[in-house]
């Protein structure tokens, strides 16, 4: 019989995290499931003192196609460094938030140990994620490819200096801006560099690309919801200085002036594991501790003098 194996993917400075990792292994052996690493989280576990025994790792004892989950101990930063490893595969994943907000995560810390029992005994459900594909090119040929689960920016390459750029839409140019940059975002991603930037909070479940000036200097600078069937380009100035193509906050690529970046729906999603059914609505409210009183419920009866 196979060996069940579970990847995790862990934030190698907290201590927390070593903690929670410590138990999560233990747990997973005492199920009959072995914990596996990436040779360089493994090395980043052992110089912060993780010792939990012999472990497998990843590329070496064995493969993506022979992981069943990808369990995440971190934050939201962490969960995109594991969506990042098992991009190439369709294996899911699930983050047991051990930051702040941890918009990303599944479970909460408090909930690890029933939360390795479910993952084990298969109790989750995987909802798909759209996904960004950057396309870069620059003198007429592409130079870089890139993907996002979260948000791709084209940003200025100096802290003084405004670029100035085009932006089109399904091929037709739409407007022009000087600006500190552009953020292309998923719905997944509508809470993150999206959100700060006063772009719309969209629900995961709806197909759409986002699209948000960073503070242009233009009479038609609102962020967009666009059709995700169109794609998006962005022409940098020849005159600029180049720009910065982050993806994900998290792999930067420089550009010269002149390049274009287009954003496109992905034709791979991103899985994400789920252990509830809790509303979009539910997760907005206590992610960011909204207030909520003074809502009547419209079942409730109501008292008549």
């Amino acid at each position: 019989m196979a060996k069940r194996r579970i990847l995790l993917v862990v934030h190698p400075r907290s201590d927390i995290a070593l903690q929670a990792t410590q138990t999560t292994c233990r747990l997973l052996r005492d199920a009959g499931v072995e914990p596996v690493f990436t040779a360089d989280g493994w090395q980043h576990l052992s110089d912060a003192g993780f010792a939990p025994g012999v472990c497998q790792i990843l590329g070496r004892d064995c493969s993506l196609d022979g992981l069943e989950v990808v369990m995440v101990l971190g934050g939201d930063g962490t969960i995109l460094q594991a969506a990042e490893i098992v991009r190439p595969s369709t294996v899911p994943i699930l983050g047991v938030n051990l930051g702040h907000v941890g918009f990303l995560a599944e479970a909460e810390r408090d909930d690890l140990v029933s939360t390795v029992d479910r993952v084990v005994s298969g109790q989750y459900e995987v909802e798909e994620r759209l996904a960004l594909e950057i396309e870069i090119s620059a003198a007429g040929r592409i130079i870089a490819h890139d993907w996002a689960l979260n948000d791709a920016t084209v940003e200025k390459a100096r802290g003084d200096k405004m670029i100035n750029i085009v932006c089109a839409i399904g091929g037709t140019p739409l407007s022009s801006y000087a600006c500190d940059g552009i953020v292309l975002s998923t719905p997944t991603g509508s809470t993150a560099y999206n959100f700060s930037a006063g772009g719309p909070v969209v629900w995961p479940t709806v197909e759409a690309l986002l699209c948000v000036p960073l503070n242009a200097h233009a009479l038609f600078a609102k962020p967009m919801v666009i059709d995700p069937a169109s794609e998006i380009a962005i022409q940098v100035s020849e005159e600029s200085d180049g720009a910065d193509v982050w993806c994900d906050g998290r792999r930067m690529t420089h550009i010269p002036s002149g390049a274009r970046v287009v954003g496109r729906r992905s034709r791979r999603p991103v899985r994400l594991a789920r252990l509830n059914q809790a509303t979009f609505v539910s997760r907005l409210v206590h992610k960011f501790d909204l207030p909520t009183s003074g809502w009547r419920d419209a079942r409730e009866p109501r008292h008549h003098a």
